[in-house]
């Protein structure tokens, strides 16, 4: 069964929530039975052995038995209804080589929806550890580094963790509803939501596709066919304040406004802590939750060392996007392949790949035209 077959219509959109709310109900859990994980094994053994290329790699290249799949159909409707976030929890890491867990995440990500590139190399699938970056570097990007992290959201429908490795100490998760979010705004600071809705200059911190400009205008929040999104990334804002003068400065109001939505992030009322550990894959709705991440000292050791990997998917069924968003996302239909950082490293094969992922969710792709260079 595939899952495009059970999530290619919206049933609702996902909620508004508080802190409090994630802490007293913790049905956004899923914990795999034994029957799953064992789901997961069988057919992580028949993709190492048949040892494709990834992006040569279809669904039925890791050929999952029904309760598998459906524990992934679980953990996407629930990104796209209700919490707009899920928890998995169980998959059997520690007795995966991290070669085997790459395998094992690329093939249950194939299985929900498009990988999206993620960076200047247009790589698909990222690790997340400590490189000995700089977080505020030109064109730095944070995964690679042990700092504390902006609030953000990342450049496709859901953003997916596979977590292999705890840090030492910190490396929390931190969420937000970005709904919740907009309506405290509405609520206390009512003079500042106009600029929730006017374009606002971002850096694409030198990831841009080939027939990109260095930045991109987009409004931090809108709506389509009452469907709620917002995209915010202070640091990417500020860089195309700081690198690009021909941006448009940013005025005393959004100011104001990006003060304000630093301070709610954060605020205990609604920003809610979650510990990921070993065998937790954690998916999140890029539209109605905004994320973070606590700072973190490693371990001595590289194999102890925090480790997490990460896809951003295109999934079918996600929600249309606000009109105004078209520049950064190239479309803004649902049920789209769209998103994500292009990059320098487009490849036919990539390409092919996408088109192929596409068809297969029976999803909409805009990308089948572009050139590489």
């Amino acid at each position: 069964m595939k899952i495009a077959e059970t999530c290619d219509v919206v049933v609702d959109a996902p909620n508004s929530w508080r802190r409090i709310d994630a802490e007293s109900d913790d049905s956004w859990v899923q914990r795999l039975t034994e029957e799953e994980v064992s789901g997961f094994d069988m057919a992580l053994i028949h993709a190492r052995d048949a040892n494709k290329p990834m992006l040569h790699m279809t669904p039925e290249d890791f050929p999952l038995p029904e309760a598998s799949v459906a524990a992934l159909q679980r953990a996407m409707k629930a990104t796209q209804t209700g919490w707009g976030f899920c928890l998995i929890k169980g998959f059997p890491v520690d007795r995966w080589s991290e070669e085997e867990a790459r395998i094992a995440y690329w093939g249950m990500g194939l299985h929900m929806g498009v990988a999206r590139p993620q960076n200047k190399a247009s790589e698909f699938l990222n690790d997340v550890r400590n490189a000995g970056g700089s977080y505020f570097g030109k064109d730095a990007r944070g995964y690679n580094t042990n700092a504390s992290l902006d609030f953000h959201i990342d450049f496709g429908d859901v953003v997916s963790l596979l977590c292999r490795r705890t840090a030492k100490e910190g490396g929390r998760s931190l969420i937000a509803s970005s709904r919740a979010i907009y309506d405290e705004v509405a609520r206390a600071h009512s003079a500042l939501l106009p600029a929730l809705h006017e374009p606002i200059y971002f850096s694409w911190q030198g990831a841009m596709g080939h027939n990109d400009m260095p930045y991109y205008a987009c409004p931090i929040a809108g709506f389509k066919n009452g469907h709620f999104a917002f995209r915010f990334n202070r640091k990417n804002v500020m860089a195309a304040q700081r690198d690009f003068p021909d941006v448009p400065r940013l005025t005393d109001r959004q100011n104001a406004l990006i003060d304000v939505l630093e301070s709610l992030f954060r605020d205990p009322r609604f920003c809610y802590a979650m510990q990921l550990d070993e065998g937790d894959m954690q998916l999140l709705n890029n539209y109605t939750t905004i994320h973070s991440r606590t700072g973190f000292q490693d371990y001595d050791e590289p194999d102890r060392r925090r480790h997490l990997l990460r896809l951003w998917l295109g999934v079918p069924g996600a929600q249309p996007l606000p009109d105004a968003w078209r520049e950064p996302y190239k479309s803004t239909r649902g049920n789209s392949v769209r998103g994500g950082l292009r990059g320098q490293g487009i490849t036919d094969e990539f390409l092919k790949f996408e088109a192929r992922m596409a068809s297969y969710h029976k999803m909409n792709n805009h990308y089948y035209e572009e050139t590489p260079r």
